[in-house]
């Protein structure tokens, strides 16, 4: 039985970040570690890579050769890794007796929300090769200081995890620099509990673009807490402390 971890969340949220503190300090508890970047579009990894999608397909190969934008061409590369499975398995399994696995995947929120190929790559490593994986879904802090992004993040956190359906940690990255974003409407445990969300139409009425959807807003909160399914858990990388935790939530004990 293999564990380890499938990072994802949008760009600049903390991805590659999360994945080098967390190898390092897997290194220096003595626990072997794999990282394996899919992301195509990451060619500055500050991490030892131990398998790099970019040896299967570069994303500037298939937007020249196809004409293609960024986001087009992440979706091509996936739908090419999903479709050559069969190389990413031979790279695993060498791994498997003994290391953590770190997946290090793409920030473009549509791969787990609307497209399945991430998916069914992530859904055919678990079956052939028997992988314990819990998705840690990183979102940065700051949105917390803006009441329509910090409703944005819910419903992308709550779609990525009906779409994926694995054992999912949401975490707000990047705690540390919270206080610099400005003042908060509520103290930070308002947010990270998703506590009655009509607390913050009154801040989203302050805006006039929000205000004339208060209709729309309400259902939106009726959605998330009738799911009652997204909390958020904090997260300063630079802490080991911090990152023993989730150790331990990547491995299913906690």
């Amino acid at each position: 039985m293999v564990f380890g971890q499938v990072v994802i969340g949008p760009p600049g949220s903390g991805k590659t970040t999360y994945c080098n503190g967390m190898s390092q300090f897997l290194s220096l508890i003595g626990r072997k570690v794999a990282v394996i970047n899919l992301d195509p579009a990451n060619d500055a990894l500050p991490y030892e890579c131990t398998i790099n999608i970019e040896d299967l397909i570069k994303l500037s190969d298939v937007m020249n050769e196809h004409s293609l934008g960024p986001n087009g061409g992440l979706v091509y590369c996936m739908d090419y890794l999903e479709k050559n499975i069969d190389w990413l398995e031979s790279k695993l399994k060498p791994l498997l007796k003994d290391h953590y696995l770190l997946f290090d995947f793409p920030g473009q929120v549509e791969l787990f929300i609307l497209h399945s190929n991430a998916r069914s790559v992530i859904n055919k490593l678990i079956k052939k090769l028997d992988l314990r994986l819990t998705a840690i879904h990183l979102v940065d802090a700051h949105l917390c200081c803006d009441p329509g992004k910090y409703i944005s993040a819910l419903f992308l956190s709550l779609s990525t995890m009906i779409h994926l359906e694995l054992p999912h940690i949401n975490v707000l990255s990047k705690i540390d620099l919270i206080e610099s974003y400005g003042k908060l409407a509520f103290n930070l445990e308002y947010y990270t509990n998703v506590e009655d969300l009509s607390y913050l139409q009154h801040h989203l009425d302050q805006d006039p673009r929000s205000a004339k959807y208060q209709k729309l807003t309400k259902e939106l909160f009726n959605v998330i807490e009738d799911y009652n399914l997204v909390n958020f858990s904090t997260l300063d990388i630079q802490l080991s402390l911090s990152l023993s935790v989730w150790f331990s939530c990547g491995t299913n004990d906690c």
